[in-house]
């Protein structure tokens, strides 16, 4: 199963550190049962997309909950044991295809990097201001943090995460 680790530049910093993502429980985002009757689809491609877009929301709330991080999005895509992940349960849109992973990952296994541009900044900087108010209810800033999503997050292998921390 493909997982989707949420992190933040700092964090990613920290995870090539010490060569893995931890400590357990891990937080990760994948195609669930729940992610499946949500999204409404068959296909697999779309349905991983929709857990990397997930995954790329809860690494938006870490950007926001950490004034020094830079404004982009950071998601590590991994290749784990089905076994290895338990979905959280139910349709809730806050758990929606998040999984806890038991165990903590190795860095060098991971099949991928993805983050944002240096031009998602600015979008990325006014979404993370609005999750408050959007969390609230209120429409106008639930658009400013869905345009966020318009930015794809950009492919990396892992051994370019040195170049991402400059």
């Amino acid at each position: 199963m493909r997982v989707y680790v949420p992190l933040t530049l700092p964090g990613l910093a920290e995870v090539h550190k010490a060569g893995e993502l931890g400590p357990a429980p891990l937080r990760a985002y994948a195609v669930t049962p729940g992610l499946r009757e949500w999204y409404v689809s068959d296909d697999i491609e779309e349905l991983e997309y929709a857990a990397l877009n997930r995954a790329a929301l809860a690494s938006l709330r870490l950007v926001a909950a950490d004034a020094t991080a830079p404004r982009r999005r950071v998601v590590v895509a991994l290749d784990v044991d089905d076994k290895a992940a338990t979905a959280a349960p139910g349709l809730d849109e806050a758990t929606l295809g998040q999984v806890t992973l038991a165990a903590a990952l190795r860095l060098a296994v991971a099949a991928a990097v993805h983050v944002d541009a240096d031009d998602a900044e600015a979008d990325v900087a006014a979404a993370a201001a609005a999750l408050p108010a959007a969390d609230g209810g209120d429409a106008d800033a639930q658009f400013t943090v869905d345009g966020a999503e318009d930015h794809e997050l950009l492919w990396f292998g892992v051994q370019e995460i040195p170049g991402l921390l400059k």
